[in-house]
């Protein structure tokens, strides 16, 4: 959980990053990339995470405006990664109007209420779950996988 509006930022725009590096790393040819037939693709998880932020921000009270229909998900793969930058800039320019009192303040949620800071750290949890599908969907479409928190094996035999 945060307690400070700048605990916050900082996670948010250092895991921001990485997802950006994921989501560069698709194609418009491999959208379609899931782990069988019917499952989450790139593009879905990609949108999903592009969107999906609008739902904890409005848990949060936060308002921002959308970046896009969560239910239309381009069929290219740098709309997917200009939408996800723009909302990424939205959410913490919204995150910041907070105070820090307000980030220990409960709010109502599926679960309950939960203070706003907590809200917010689902937020890094979700993307971070998702992110971590992404890379094995990555791999599997043939794609270059990312170094998000630390090299990949690629990376790793690069440095040798």
């Amino acid at each position: 959980m945060y307690r400070t509006v700048q605990d916050f930022v900082n996670e948010w725009s250092h895991a921001a990053v990485g997802t950006i590096k994921v989501l560069e790393a698709m194609s418009d040819e491999k959208l379609g990339q899931s782990i069988v037939e019917g499952h989450s693709s790139l593009g879905w998880l990609g949108w999903h995470l592009t969107t999906s932020p609008m739902f904890f921000a409005g848990m949060a009270g936060l308002s921002m405006e959308p970046v896009g229909d969560p239910k239309a998900i381009p069929t290219q793969a740098s709309e997917i990664v200009t939408g996800y930058k723009t909302m990424a800039e939205r959410l913490k320019n919204a995150a910041e109007t907070l105070t820090d009192e307000q980030m220990v303040e409960s709010v109502d949620t599926f679960a309950g209420p939960t203070p706003r800071g907590a809200v917010l750290r689902m937020l890094i949890d979700h993307q971070t779950h998702h992110r971590g599908q992404m890379t094995v969907l990555l791999r599997q479409a043939g794609l270059t996988v990312p170094g998000v928190i630390g090299p990949t094996r690629e990376e790793q035999m690069k440095m040798k």
